[in-house]
């Protein structure tokens, strides 16, 4: 990759932080040089598992810089993104003298990102930090947009606050790191990414289906520039997540009930993939899609190893879970459902029955 592509996201109309797309480590420096970094402290944040891939080479990178630049190393797993973590980071700032100048770089997948983020918009009441993501869910999603949060007795994100990074550096190379099932998961945002505004990228993720399976990196970056460019749109219109950023749910309303529901046992991406195909489901069924579009939006999951069933499912307990949701109004669960692929609109009249029959169809789906 000879240059760098960028992706500008604004802010109330003016520039607020650019997406960099690269395939290496090697321009990090000047884009810390860009931030200041030779006149801060830079503190990485990663987990266990990223530090043992990259973690020695991106401290190099920042000590270009940043001469004092340390790291500080969580457990690896959504099971670990909790208040005693976050007590953990801010322990590590505190003893090393971290003031209001400093600048965090989040080094990982999701939940490295939203720990990072959720720091940086709480310690000293505020400091800058970036994103450094290493997956594709977090390249493709968690990384923009500024949401930050972690979860509280197994509900996801349920403490958190908005705070937009510096910069997102987006080194596709670290791709090729991830086995398939965390691949998968990440492809479960870029579909979802198509199914809510843009038919055209749904059409081209079917045409370049395995280019994308076999990570061929000219395609991997114009896949993320495409679903970046989806999710900055939305995010540039509603920033708070006050209407139309709801839309980004699309398919988390279950795919966060199943997913505590499983104890975390199932991937973010898988868990979200069924949730897809359940709003998907309540489309069809109100006539606001075709039959036909239920079943392809149900079986493009398939050829990137997330699963559309599951062998069991207590209905009812997913749909306590998911009324205890933030997402939820009064107890009453809101769903993100399609109107056609590319147009997802957000609806608040969904049933109980509906959601019941929805999740019973997750148990029966391979029956078709």
């Amino acid at each position: 990759m000879s240059e760098n592509r960028r992706l500008t996201v604004n802010r109330d109309g003016s520039p607020c932080y650019d997406i960099v797309y690269t395939d290496s480590f090697d321009s990090l420096p000047a884009e810390l040089e860009a931030l200041g970094g030779k006149n801060r402290r830079i503190c990485v944040i990663t987990d266990t598992k990223v530090e043992s891939l990259y973690g020695r080479e991106v401290l190099a990178r920042v000590l270009e810089i940043c001469p004092d630049a340390r790291m500080c190393v969580i457990p690896e797993g959504e099971e670990h993104k909790n208040l005693d973590t976050m007590a953990g980071i801010y322990r590590f700032l505190i003893e090393n003298g971290y003031d209001r100048k400093t600048l965090l770089a989040a080094l990982g997948g999701g939940v490295v990102g939203d720990m990072t983020g959720f720091a940086a918009a709480t310690y000293l009441r505020g400091v800058d930090f970036i994103q450094i993501p290493t997956t594709l869910l977090s390249q493709a999603d968690s990384s923009i947009g500024g949401k930050t949060g972690i979860d509280f007795e197994g509900y996801k994100n349920m403490i958190g606050a908005f705070c937009m990074p510096k910069l997102v550096y987006s080194n596709v190379g670290t791709l090729k790191s991830l086995d398939g099932r965390q691949f998968s998961s990440g492809f479960a945002e870029v579909m979802k990414h198509g199914l809510i505004r843009d038919d055209s990228y749904y059409e081209w993720l079917l045409e370049n289906m395995y280019e994308i399976l076999g990570q061929e990196t000219e395609v991997l970056q114009e896949m993320l520039l495409r679903s970046n460019e989806i999710k900055k749109a939305v995010v540039e219109a509603d920033p708070l997540e006050k209407g139309e950023r709801m839309l980004l749910n699309l398919g988390h309303t279950l795919g966060h009930a199943i997913e505590k529901y499983m104890d975390f046992t199932m991937t973010h991406g898988e868990c979200v993939a069924l949730g897809c195909v359940a709003a998907a489901w309540i489309s069809w069924k109100r006539d606001l899609i075709e039959m036909e579009d239920f079943y392809e939006i149900r079986d493009m999951f398939v050829p990137f190893g997330l699963p559309i069933c599951l062998e069991s499912l207590n209905v009812d307990k997913v749909l306590d879970i998911a009324r205890s949701d933030k997402k939820a109004v009064n107890g009453k669960v809101r769903f993100v459902l399609l109107k056609g692929i590319g147009q997802a609109f957000v609806d608040e009249t969904v049933t109980d029955e509906e959601i019941r029959l929805a999740l019973k169809e997750l148990i029966f789906a391979e029956e078709g």
